[in-house]
């Protein structure tokens, strides 16, 4: 006991010298400053000083690297719909992290399957005591150990909690087997929704070229009739607002495609800046092929959709985690063995080292929960309302599921017969646009009948573009809502 003593002291004196050098450096001020046991570190001072000022970092701040790309797409060549949904499904992050989200969940299935194996736990003792006779008071030499042991616990019977936890596990990597499937449904989906989008917006910056060079041909027929006498310059003014009005018009459309084309860009795993083609439509859509029962889409949406199905898996985890968590406090039943042999031994000098005994010990232990201070009774508790609220989260689900496929359905049905209905649209304005064209330049009619013919025919274009994309971004969404594959297939083949 004095030994020790004397050394504690020797490392108090020590501390003691490196907290005055410390306190030395930095100022008996701070330390004697009043409140300083409050934030003896100096927490406070790596956040902002107050809530109104903006936080300043000390040292240089993480660096966030670029995101990697396992495939290069081809900038020479126009990319069609099937490649870019490949490259998206290969470099969208949310892919790969569902997918290791998978991973991680069948890990758990092989922690909770390594319960049903033994434990066995190696170690090396290394021991030096010196007992006291608690009758004498007599104090011996000191006692020197070492050796290795060996343990090894089973446990043999408890009620099915591990079945219960296995069961638990295995219904959790079946949420995230299906969770990564309706990602990837997701990720195809966005692909669609901006693939559609950009070549629309494609399209509506051809229907803006025209329409302007249309409004310039007005234009300089307004500059002819007036020069010949026949058109005041209030024509060729309302021709000029036109023309300025179009070529806005056809700057912001310019603008959003290349907007859309960033969209694109980022959804297939790509730099927004990247420069690509892709493959416009090679003909209108055909309606006929995707024109289903609502009733089919609903019941196929109620047995495949991903994310439905992975939601009554998560209840199917919580009620087996409820399961376990209701046989905690119930006994179990293990085996325990253990192995130690003490190599030597020596009891002061000059005595020399002898071998020691070898220890075996192996039985059965049965465990008794008694009370845990309700810890058990509220967990299981916790396991139960989580679900029930698993179940409310599914029901609720299913219903969000089926209104999705109920709205989508009808808005296909809606934009299949507008399409008919804009072809015809654009069909007659080009007729009427160039009838009133021609009269206009061979004198007759007003430049109001003319701008009036024109703003009706790039006005019939944009609608027949945007029922077209209409009709592809619904279909998208009913397939998204059903969680099926296509259904329908579509032409993406180039054409002007």
């Amino acid at each position: 006991m004095p030994r020790c003593g004397a050394v504690l002291g020797a490392m108090l004196g020590a501390a003691l010298v490196v907290g005055a050098t410390e306190v030395s450096a930095q100022g008996w001020t701070e330390l004697l400053t009043p409140g300083w046991w409050k934030d003896p570190f100096k927490v406070d001072q790596s956040v902002a000083p107050t809530h109104n000022q903006e936080w300043k970092p000390s040292e240089a701040l993480p660096t966030v690297p670029e995101p990697k790309s396992g495939v290069v797409l081809s900038t020479e060549q126009a990319l069609s719909l099937a490649e870019l949904t490949e490259y998206a499904l290969l470099n969208n992050p949310r892919t790969r992290s569902a997918w290791l989200s998978a991973r991680a969940a069948a890990a758990a299935v092989g922690v909770a399957k390594g319960d049903d194996f033994p434990t066995i736990t190696g170690g090396y003792i290394a021991q030096r005591a010196r007992p006291v006779s608690g009758t004498t008071g007599l104090i011996a030499n000191w006692l020197n150990r070492w050796g290795p042991q060996i343990s090894l616990t089973y446990s043999i019977f408890d009620f099915g909690v591990g079945e219960a936890r296995l069961e638990a596990a295995e219904a959790r990597l079946l949420a995230a087997n299906l969770a990564q499937n309706r990602v990837l449904q997701e990720v195809i989906f966005q692909v669609e929704q901006a693939y559609y989008q950009l070549i629309g917006i494609d399209a509506l910056v051809r229907v803006n070229e025209q329409a302007l060079k249309n409004l310039e041909t007005a234009l300089d027929a307004a500059r002819r009739r007036r020069d010949s006498g026949v058109a005041t310059v209030a024509d060729v003014y309302r021709s000029e607002t036109q023309v300025a009005q179009a070529r806005l018009t056809l700057t912001r459309s310019r603008g959003e495609f290349e907007k859309a084309r960033g969209q694109l860009a980022s959804v297939v795993g790509m730099p927004v800046n990247s420069s690509f083609k892709v493959q416009t439509l090679a003909a209108p859509p055909q309606t006929q092929e995707a024109v289903k029962g609502i009733t089919a889409y609903l019941q196929t949406a109620k047995l495949s959709r991903p994310d439905l199905v992975a939601a009554q898996a998560q209840v199917d985890a919580f009620r087996a985690t409820a399961t376990a968590a209701s046989r905690v406090g119930l006994p179990s039943i293990d085996f325990a063995a253990n192995a130690q042999q003490n190599l030597w031994y020596q009891t002061g000098n000059p005595v020399p080292l002898r071998p020691n005994n070898q220890t075996y010990f192996a039985g059965i232990n049965v465990r008794i929960p008694i009370f845990s201070g309700f810890r058990d009774t509220y967990q299981q508790r916790q396991a139960e309302m989580q679900a029930q609220q698993a179940e409310a989260t599914r029901d609720a689900l299913f219903r969000q599921s089926q209104l999705e496929v109920w709205q989508a359905y009808y808005d296909l049905q809606t934009v299949n017969g507008s399409i008919a209905s804009t072809e015809a649209l654009v069909k007659s304005a080009e007729q009427t646009a160039q009838a009133v064209l021609a009269r206009y330049q061979g004198g007759f009619g007003t430049i109001l009948d003319l701008i009036t013919a024109q703003q009706d025919e790039t006005s019939a274009r944009t609608q027949r573009i945007q029922s077209y994309l209409d009709w592809y971004t619904v279909l998208a969404r009913l397939n998204l809502a059903v969680g099926a594959g296509n259904l329908m297939t579509t032409k993406t083949e180039n054409k002007q």
